[in-house]
């Protein structure tokens, strides 16, 4: 290796540090070889020093400003040469857009704390908090203004948790976990209220919408266990609901009917006042269902199935019996869907999968609106806010995610699948609910009512016929010969 001239930096990464210095040092050189006797002779420095000088100086300057763009563009980015993601909380309004599709960007806040997978996910206290529970054994409550851990409740599990509940005030919590246990805590103070134990694995726990009962899905019991939330007493413990181990399970907005979804690929509901399943659906999925949640008015039922679809089933009469579901939502999810959940006034339903996306679906016209990206693995959980501003993902990444959807008609992308596909908004003349119709269609200027006033319209009218009454109540009493 050639030797270095005099003067020049002892190593290459100081070189790189500071392009400029060696360029100085060597006109300095020039400038200043003179032979001894004071005459001054031409003296020619090598041009491959000269070539390395400037090489490493423009090098040093793309390194700089690679350095300071890569961040900004992808956040996700990691690696040795980056700094480390800041892990303070990003500004509302923030331009920092994740792993989108160019034309799809949503504004996103990152959620970091748990050191495990986070299992489940909740908003509460009118949107100002965010509940989680996480293989990490802790239940913590977060704000949601500026991304805080607000408590760790404690004692905590001495397990994984599964799930976590709220009840609709934001007074009560509880929590799943692998110890066989549900606990219950008071969200203000942290104190713990009760521990209830059960002889199998808890898969699922739900509060009910009054916060008057607890059901919790069985896993070796293949069934549900509801208990009083007050005094934890046992209200019903159904042992074999289902041929396999129940994946899920939640209440009706009356709380007075219970869902329950199985690896068996059935869906059940079960009646707390009667003691008894009123419906039953067989087969429901290809494959094993994940989740299933209710709409606000308690006649639908979203579920969500490893075979990558979700179905919405019209529980109210029982019309699944003849025409099965009444809107099936594919091609959203390349993976399993782990999760479903839907807008206060059912005018979207988003859902979580582990293809690490979360799709936004439009249930009227029964397509993917869009699909968020940016998780590092499986989606577990999703929750939409209130107010319809928010949703929050909680991923097998070990991080939550807050997705600002606010301004979510007017992202390039949805727009161009609108267009693609016809579509127009309009607004329901009955609920006020924004829903899409195709443009195309003869009957768009006539059609003034959302998909689900328009199913409740023709509900009303098939239940005033006698005919009709006799059809729904046979079928219901069918079914509860079957189970029986």
């Amino acid at each position: 290796m050639a030797s270095q001239p005099p003067g020049a930096p002892s190593s290459a990464k100081a070189l790189d540090q500071d392009g400029k210095t060696a360029l100085q040092r060597s006109n300095v050189q020039l400038s200043s070889l003179h032979i001894r006797d004071g005459s001054h002779r031409p003296c020619k420095l090598p041009w491959v020093a000269l070539v390395r000088a400037c090489g490493r100086f423009k090098l040093s300057l793309l390194e700089a400003r690679r350095g300071r763009l890569l961040p900004s563009l992808n956040p996700l980015a990691v690696g040795n040469d980056l700094p480390p993601p800041e892990k303070h909380w990003m500004p509302e309004k923030a331009a920092f857009w994740g792993d989108q599709e160019p034309l799809s960007k949503i504004p996103f806040k990152i959620m970091r704390g748990h050191q495990h997978i986070v299992s489940s996910c909740h908003f509460c206290v009118d949107d100002t908090k965010v509940l989680s529970g996480s293989y990490d054994c802790t239940v913590k409550l977060w704000d949601a203004v500026d991304g805080s851990i607000v408590r760790n409740f404690e004692p905590g599990p001495g397990a994984p948790v599964l799930e976590c509940s709220v009840t609709a005030d934001s007074r009560r919590i509880i929590a799943a976990s692998y110890d066989k246990t549900v606990r219950a805590w008071d969200l203000e103070t942290g104190k713990l209220l009760w521990k209830l134990s059960h002889e199998t694995f808890i898969v699922s726990c739900k509060f009910s919408p009054d916060g008057k009962y607890v059901v919790s899905g069985l896993d070796v019991d293949r069934g549900i266990c509801i208990t009083d939330a007050e005094d934890t007493t046992t209200v019903s413990h159904i042992k074999d609901h289902h041929g396999m181990s129940v994946t899920a399970c939640c209440f009706d907005p009356d709380s007075q009917k219970v869902a329950s979804v199985s690896l068996d690929r059935s869906i059940k509901i079960w009646d707390v006042t009667s003691q008894a399943t009123l419906l039953t659906i067989p087969k429901a999925h290809t494959n094993a269902i994940s989740n299933c949640c209710f709409t606000f008015s308690g006649h639908f039922l979203c579920t969500s199935s490893w075979d990558k679809t979700l179905k919405i089933w019209n529980v109210h009469t029982g019309e699944f019996r003849n025409r099965g579901a009444c809107v099936t939502l594919m091609q959203g999810h390349e993976g399993s869907v782990s999760s479903c959940h839907f807008a206060r006034d059912t005018s979207f339903l988003v859902s979580g999968g582990f293809d690490k996306t979360v799709a936004i679906w439009d249930v009227g016209e029964g397509y993917r609106k869009l699909s968020l990206k940016g998780h590092n693995d499986w989606v577990m959980d999703v929750a939409i806010s209130k107010n319809k501003k928010w949703i929050l993902s909680a991923s097998k990444d070990k991080t939550m995610r807050l997705w600002n959807i606010e301004e979510i008609d007017q992202i390039p992308l949805v727009i161009e699948y609108k267009k693609a596909r016809g579509l127009k908004l309009k607004q329901c003349e009955e609920c006020d609910r924004p829903f899409s119709i195709y443009e195309s269609d003869i009957f768009s200027e006539t059609v003034t009512k959302c998909v689900f006033c328009r199913i409740e319209a023709k509900n009303l009218s098939i239940e005033a016929s006698p005919s009709s009454e006799g059809e729904v109540s046979r079928s219901r009493e069918c079914s509860r010969g079957e189970d029986g």
